[in-house]
């Protein structure tokens, strides 16, 4: 069986697994517990939170620990546009309508808990963002900006020092929701004020991640008790997830070059295949500005649902969009926001190609001209 859903979910590496194991096992103690298995775990703690700020290209002071990128895109939206209306009456919020459910869902409940209003800014028929229109969707109210840098269904990248620079010009935090990128792409110099991370994306468990959030922006807790990291986010912390989680982003972006250039030809190459040898194939999302291990692609006059199972039965995984939505019936929301009909995109399939991959994937397009084949008869 061949896994092309990696942008689901990711297997644990096993120098991940490896570096944990010591505080699953032996300095497995609470760091805030003054005796000496709880000092070598708040020290492990330390160090793990000095690597992720590393490759965010922050402060360690600035990084808070989660339970995994929905989290972080949680805290982020909620606490700084709760903060900013506590702090200074900002009553507005800025996204896009292609982003994670973690996000608009967060947005959505600013509006029908908070009373703030929302501006969702169109993306072009690729899913990319015009810095122009992010622009002109700011006011003085808008208490932050948030938007994906990758899109996680169809790969699209956004430019986001340019847009993130337009909402600096009027001292609006930004927000970017670095989930799909990590490993792929660079996460410090973004001129970003807050970016998310989930482990399970770069080979840590899942149930991890984090939070990287300067600390000028005023951030309201999610989570209230013990005053765990730094008072932003209550609750014990996970040593052993968070050094997981250091390990595995240090690992991803150690290869991060080198993985994105050789994916980045078999990606292209299994694209042309996939187009030559299926003429209902149409590729979805930005094509010059694309994750280097994401091909989306819509067949119409299939079933997307249907075409996955054929593909199964061939031994290949892949999916039809989002895991975080899985089981709705519904067409993607980010394909619709991009222009594609409700009855198109409902025939979307996504294939995303792990680290590590460097096999031709001639017979996966050889089988999804076969499987799109059998379930249009």
């Amino acid at each position: 069986m061949l896994y092309l859903d990696n942008a689901a979910t990711t297997p644990v590496r096993p120098e991940v697994l490896e570096a944990m194991m010591p505080f699953l096992t032996r300095w497995f103690g609470n760091p805030s517990s003054h005796h000496t298995v709880g000092e070598a775990a708040a020290e492990a703690l330390g160090e793990a939170r000095r690597r992720v700020a590393r490759v965010l290209g922050m402060r360690a002071s600035d990084v808070v620990f989660t339970s995994g990128g929905t989290e972080a895109n949680n805290l982020a939206v909620k606490g700084i546009a709760v903060a900013a209306q506590l702090h200074g009456g900002a009553r507005h919020v800025v996204t896009t309508p292609i982003e994670h459910e973690s996000i608009l869902e967060s947005v959505d409940h600013l509006r029908r808990v908070h009373g703030f209003e929302v501006t969702h800014v169109p993306v072009d028929a690729g899913g990319r963002l015009d810095p122009d229109a992010v622009a002109a969707a700011l006011r003085d109210d808008t208490a932050v900006l948030t938007f994906g840098y990758a899109n996680n269904e169809v790969g699209t990248i956004q430019d986001v020092a340019a847009i993130a620079a337009v909402a600096r010009e009027r001292g609006i935090p930004v927000h970017v929701d670095g989930v799909q990128a990590a490993g792929w792409l660079p996460l410090s110099g973004l001129g970003a004020d807050a970016i998310s991370i989930a482990g399970h994306k770069v080979g840590a468990p899942k149930g991890t991640g984090a939070l990287g959030v300067r600390g000028r922006i005023p951030l309201e807790p999610l989570l209230h008790g013990g005053g765990q990291e730094r008072g932003r986010r209550s609750g014990t912390e996970d040593v052993a997830g968070a050094v997981g989680l250091a390990t595995a982003l240090e690992l991803a972006e150690a290869e991060r070059d080198a993985e994105a250039a050789r994916l980045t030809v078999l990606r292209d190459a299994f694209i042309s295949r996939v187009l030559v040898l299926v003429p209902s194939a149409r590729l979805t999302g930005d094509s010059a500005h694309r994750l280097p291990a994401t091909a989306s692609f819509t067949f119409a006059g299939t079933s997307g649902e249907a075409v996955l199972l054929e593909l199964e039965r061939r031994g290949v995984v892949s999916s039809s969009g989002s895991a975080c939505a899985a089981g709705s019936d519904e067409p993607s929301h980010v394909l619709l926001a991009m222009g594609i009909g409700p009855e198109v995109a409902q025939t979307a399939v996504r294939f995303t190609f792990p680290h590590g991959l460097r096999d031709s994937l001639d017979a996966v397009a050889d089988a999804v001209a076969a499987s799109v084949a059998a379930v249009s008869r």
